[in-house]
């Protein structure tokens, strides 16, 4: 397969990035299994690329603790222990082409730990700004709805303003771990289940933010995540 083969958060950064995106994905599928000697010439002719641009790819796969390497051993697969699980990259590389039920599941729990209490914390917190940013998300949602918009991009504009709503830079941060998940679980969602507006559900979230009662967002927010939760468990029933 040609390096220019998958597209994805590398897509633009030229050959370097496309051997990058290309590797990743195999590493994160299993296609590059865990212990795996990576033997360089062969991706060279396989990819065609130098082995300066090659090298380059790997070192940023390193700094994602995808590989390392050792004198005798050479350059190898690290355990999954040692991937670097919150990188956008790595998440979005495990979703790539397949559905990974486990981190779905992970997921899941993780914004049952956040996002409620982040709700509760911009009921308290935000400003007209915040809920400005919150509304232009939900009306581009509501065109979403409609098919006129992409609803992925609105549903994660929405949950970014809530995290920035909370005015915590921690909080904030972890968009990075919700973003690449989010993208991967809305696509399935979005394909599939076709007759719901999410819409109101998050309209509920903003209003009790909006109206400064943290108790009320909390409860609206968890809702939500039920819902999500059952949407992704009515399409594992039908398949």
């Amino acid at each position: 397969m040609n390096a220019q083969g998958r597209t994805g958060a590398y897509r633009g950064r030229g050959l370097h990035g496309a051997v990058v995106e290309e590797l990743g994905c195999r590493i994160a599928a299993g296609e590059l299994a865990e212990g795996q000697t990576i033997e360089l010439p062969q991706l060279e002719t396989e990819l065609d690329v130098s082995r300066t641009v090659l090298r380059e790819a790997l070192r940023v796969l390193k700094e994602k603790g995808l590989i390392d390497a050792r004198q005798k051993r050479g350059t190898y697969v690290q355990p999954r222990a040692r991937w670097r699980l919150l990188d956008p990259d790595v998440i979005r590389w495990q979703f790539q082409g397949r559905e990974d039920r486990q981190f779905l599941n992970d997921l899941a729990e993780v914004r049952t730990i956040i996002e409620p209490a982040s709700a509760r914390l911009a009921a308290l917190r935000r400003t007209e700004d915040d809920l400005a940013a919150m509304t232009r998300a939900l009306a581009a949602m509501s065109v979403a709805a409609r098919g006129d918009a992409d609803p992925v991009e609105a549903d994660l504009a929405f949950h970014r303003a809530l995290l920035a709503a909370t005015h915590n830079e921690l909080l904030v941060r972890m968009e990075v771990v919700l973003q690449a998940g989010l993208a991967a679980r809305d696509r399935l969602v979005h394909g599939v289940v076709q007759d719901d507006d999410p819409t109101p559900a998050h309209a509920a979230v903003l209003d009790a933010i909006g109206d400064g009662d943290p108790d009320a967002a909390a409860a609206a927010t968890a809702a939500l995540l039920a819902k999500s939760i059952s949407d992704l468990d009515r399409i594992r029933s039908d398949t």
